[in-house]
């Protein structure tokens, strides 16, 4: 019989609070993907190309672990609370049926530690799969496909997700059931209402919401204008204006709610009960809804943010070549070597890239000059762009040089249009990493007129648009700022030295024998015994790979568990209010009030009570997303930042639609419990 009870209350608990369950369930999923990140093929593959960036990384996922059960334990005590506090009626009449309080603690123990295994045996297996799929999605949005792929299964990660979820989920039982298992039989027999709160002059009120508002708007214009990462001192007063605006908004709340209840009409069915019931409620618990609203916000910011930089990181960069070979060697020689290693088949085009200085002179400062470019620079209108132009190209007086006969073979694998220079006129060069779309575009303008430049006192004309392929692999070289020139001009002002980069591009029958990383992997081994300096395109997509599974992992799990508590809490909130509250349904059924008014007065809560922290979180987050990007981002993603901030925007959407699958699910719970005061209850 005694286990009969357990099994029962434990299905009742799944059943009546499966807005909680739930909420484990997801809790050990990103557990379980934050802990076996190390053993994911992704990251296997990663630590190959980017050790100290993944060794980094790695670091901080036991500083997540531990933040995150801090966080979780004060959910799961929350939420368990309401589980036990919706039976006090239920304990004391066992108590008074005569069983003993260490059993009563037996039966309560041994429900949640059931609870919690069915947790763990549904949530484990899910994890894994979840694990394995988001790893596979990774690798196919990066580009090297699936080869050799191996189950990512982690005993260890396995071990200590349920470790630590067992724990809180104990330590949270230990305390909550004591403070049960010692009251009274009386208390526990006895509603339990909420205490009354002093009710402050209207004024009060209302300058707080308004302070609130202003202070958000304080700190929304620094989050925009950039100036909040400038400094600590300048992100310290941006935080506070933001946390302080939040709580005084939510604290003066009751302003406004008593002048809807003061106006509109009164004769819908339960409309002053219903706001009566809001206004207490914001009233008891505005502290608790403004830190909800600060977790969805968290969660919506990490969340937008984070898939707008992969998105970034997964398109930034356009694979063009596959290798470049570097080092004292010139290309002839180290084309000899791969035909000596019987590796020249394996490429499709060799093709050799020169860059130099400019050897003709050694006056440093003056060697170029472009004053006409800086003239229509100072004439346009002043912004940040055209300023940092100006400050980048007045150090741009000894720039280097390209020949034009290799770039035209990197825009041929690029499949762009070749460029045509003749004497006297050369193209800008510019890596992307230096620049940004914006101030390509403004330089481009300029470039219309063909302005009449001074190289080593000879004049030249800058003729075509701003070129940005890049002119190697990976990292061998990055240029800022340079000229590319007809060949005969680059051997004539290089005097004969300069820099040869051999880059190659691989056969396409070599690809499609298999996946990229496959293929590249197998041929770094065979390159490494030739003696040959090389790059590969491994470099290039370990470095993109990184930023997006940092951004992505990192990312989506605290969105995740931020918005699990957020959400939890604020539905649990309710669900404790709407219970000590049952005093007054149970006064409208004796009035006449029938089950679908309740319900439909009960839902009227349910909306406001979370649609206004999620509305505040949403405009909030559109600020903040903003500032994220502009503070975290490379200067030459920048300007990408309006295409990015619409992906966020509809992160955000998206985060909106399990907002509504909250509030269905905290209504029907809602539903249920009004079901049960249906029945009539003796009260002697």
């Amino acid at each position: 019989m005694f286990f009969k009870l357990i099994s029962r209350g434990s299905k009742r608990n799944r059943k009546e609070n499966g807005l909680f369950f739930s909420s484990l369930l997801v809790s050990i999923l990103a557990f379980y993907m934050i802990l076996s990140l190390s053993h994911q093929d992704v990251m296997i593959f990663l630590t190959r190309m980017e050790c100290n960036a993944v060794d980094k990384l790695l670091t901080l996922i036991p500083v997540l672990y531990g933040v995150t059960l801090f966080l979780l334990f004060f959910l799961i005590y929350y939420a368990s609370r309401y589980q036990l506090e919706r039976r006090r009626h239920e304990f004391g009449v066992c108590l008074t049926l005569g069983m003993r309080r260490s059993r009563l603690f037996m039966m309560l123990l041994l429900e949640d530690l059931g609870g919690s295994i069915l947790s763990l045996a549904v949530g484990l297996p899910a994890a894994v799969l979840l694990s394995e799929l988001v790893s596979l999605i990774t690798a196919r949005l990066v580009g090297i496909g699936i080869v050799g792929h191996r189950v990512s299964f982690s005993w260890k990660a396995i071990l200590w997700t349920a470790a630590g979820f067992l724990l809180i989920k104990l330590a949270a039982f230990l305390i909550l059931s004591s403070r049960i298992s010692r009251q009274e039989i009386g208390s526990l027999l006895a509603e339990k209402p909420d205490g009354t709160r002093k009710q402050m002059p209207s004024s009060l009120y209302a300058a707080a919401i308004l302070s609130g508002i202003l202070c958000l708007a304080a700190a929304y214009t620094l989050a925009v204008q950039g100036k909040a990462w400038s400094g600590i001192r300048q992100m310290g007063t941006a935080v506070t204006f933001g946390l302080l605006g939040t709580f005084l908004f939510f604290w003066g709340l009751r302003f406004p709610m008593e002048l809807v209840l003061k106006t509109g009409k009164k004769n819908r069915k339960l409309r002053v009960f219903h706001l009566r019931q809001m206004q207490e409620t914001v009233i008891h618990r505005s502290n608790t809804l403004a830190t909800c609203s600060l977790l969805i916000l968290a969660a919506m910011c990490c969340f937008g943010a984070g898939m707008s930089i992969f998105r970034y990181y997964g398109e930034n960069e356009p694979h063009v070549l596959d290798y470049t070979f570097t080092g004292a060697q010139d290309a002839e020689s180290a084309g000899k070597t791969l035909a000596e290693y019987h590796l020249d088949t394996g490429f499709s085009d060799l093709f050799e890239v020169k860059t130099g200085n400019i050897r003709t002179t050694d006056d440093y400062e003056h060697a170029f000059q472009m004053e006409p470019v800086m003239s229509a620079l100072r004439g346009l209108p002043s912004s940040t762009d055209t300023e940092v132009l100006l400050n980048n190209l007045g150090y741009a007086t000894y720039p280097h040089l390209i020949s034009l006969d290799g770039y035209n073979r990197l825009l041929s694998a690029a499949d762009l249009p070749e460029l045509t220079l003749h004497t006297g006129e050369a193209a800008v060069y510019m890596d992307r990493s230096f620049t940004t779309f914006e101030r390509i575009n403004i330089l481009n303008r300029i470039l219309e007129s063909e302005p009449e430049v001074i190289l080593d006192q000879e004049k030249i004309h800058l003729t075509g648009t701003v070129q940005t392929t890049g002119l190697v692999t990976d990292r061998a070289i990055t240029l800022s700022f340079a000229l590319i020139v007809p060949d005969e001009v680059f051997e004539s002002y290089t005097q004969g030295k300069y820099d040869v980069y051999l880059n190659g591009i691989l056969a396409e029958d070599v690809k499609k024998q298999a996946s990229l990383m496959s293929v590249i992997l197998d041929l770094n081994q065979r390159l490494d015994q030739t003696g040959l300096s090389y790059e590969s395109y491994l470099q290039n997509m370990g470095r993109q790979l990184f930023y997006m599974v940092a951004a992505s992992y990192i990312t989506l799990y605290l969105a995740v568990i931020f918005l699990i508590i957020a959400n939890t809490v604020i539905g649990v909130q309710f669900l404790m209010s709407q219970q000590k509250s049952g005093f007054r349904y149970r006064t409208l059924i004796r009035l006449g009030a029938s089950y679908d008014t309740l319900c439909s007065s009960a839902r009227k809560q349910i909306d406001w009570y979370f649609g206004i922290p999620a509305a505040v979180a949403v405009c909030s987050s559109l600020f903040g997303v903003r500032s994220l990007l502009a503070g975290i981002l490379p200067s030459s993603a920048r300007s990408s930042l309006s295409e990015m901030m619409v992906i966020s925007a509809a992160m955000i959407l998206g985060l909106c639609m399990i907002e509504y699958i909250y509030i269905t699910a905290v209504k029907r719970s809602s539903d249920r419990y009004l079901l049960t005061l249906m029945v009539p209850v003796r009260e002697e």
